[in-house]
């Protein structure tokens, strides 16, 4: 508002290029890479060629909790998107905030940055104390569920400040079960899980892509900003549902020996 819209990219283009520079001097792939001494030097990172294996593609896509995990990062990230493409727009045109009153809209992203983390220690206390496929689960499930009874709720009031508090409980509510989905992806793939993560990630951002454009298109036919905040709803609680099919233990090499003694 003071300084104009270009002075933000100024200010954010700066700090990726010095983000970007102490991640260049500082990250290593392990840390046996490192400069630095001490015992993590002592560590061997290179795996041995015996070792490496191929993903197991067909395993992975023939267990439930994988496809289950696909679903649900399908659902989640079609709502999440709605945060970084749509968020704006919908609080000026639907809900008549002034460019001032977007002030406000800063709260969702704070609310979920706290909440990303806090999810993963809460998952991590939860896996101690009931074992990882109730300790991941348990979190996604409420997490999901939660974030979709704001939407609705979202959907039912008109007072902004209400609107922006049970949006960024929505968003806040995603975040919290975002980390444990990525924690999922460690437990069941192990040294795949970089692969795990990719196919989670395949259908996240197809759901980034059709949430983006159908919110549009939801707008345009209903005539209403309160429309696309009905499918979103949904998807929230299908991905609830699909947590429940996901069992953080069922690492991928037992779902092979599972296969290999069926043969």
């Amino acid at each position: 508002m003071r300084y104009g819209w270009r002075a933000s990219f100024f200010v954010f283009g700066f700090v990726g290029v010095l983000l970007a520079s102490t991640w260049y001097f500082w990250f290593r792939d392990s840390p046996a890479e490192k400069r630095s001494g001490g015992t993590a030097m002592q560590t061997n990172a290179v795996i041995p060629r015996h070792e490496q294996q191929k993903f197991p593609w067909r395993i992975a896509l023939q267990s439930q909790s994988i496809r289950a995990l696909l679903v649900t990062a399908f659902c989640y990230v079609y709502v999440f998107n709605f945060f970084q493409t749509w968020f704006h727009t919908f609080l000026v045109e639907g809900r008549a905030f002034s460019e001032a009153g977007l002030l406000l809209s800063a709260i969702p992203y704070a609310v979920a940055a706290c909440a990303n983390l806090s999810g993963g220690l809460a998952s991590d206390v939860l896996v101690r104390r009931i074992g990882p496929k109730n300790g991941r689960r348990v979190l996604g499930v409420a997490a999901l569920a939660a974030a979709g009874a704001f939407t609705t709720a979202a959907m039912m009031t008109r007072q902004q400040l209400l609107t922006v508090i049970l949006l960024a409980l929505v968003y806040g509510a995603i975040t919290f079960q975002q980390s444990v989905a990525f924690g999922v992806c460690l437990d069941m793939g192990h040294k795949n899980a970089g692969a795990v993560v990719g196919l989670m990630n395949t259908s996240a951002q197809v759901g980034w892509l059709v949430g983006a454009v159908a919110f549009g298109y939801i707008v345009e036919r209903f005539h209403n900003y309160d429309a696309p905040l009905v499918p979103m709803a949904a998807l929230l609680f299908v991905g609830a549902l699909s947590w429940l099919k996901i069992d953080a233990s069922d690492e991928l090499k037992a779902e092979a020996a599972k296969v290999a003694v069926r043969a």
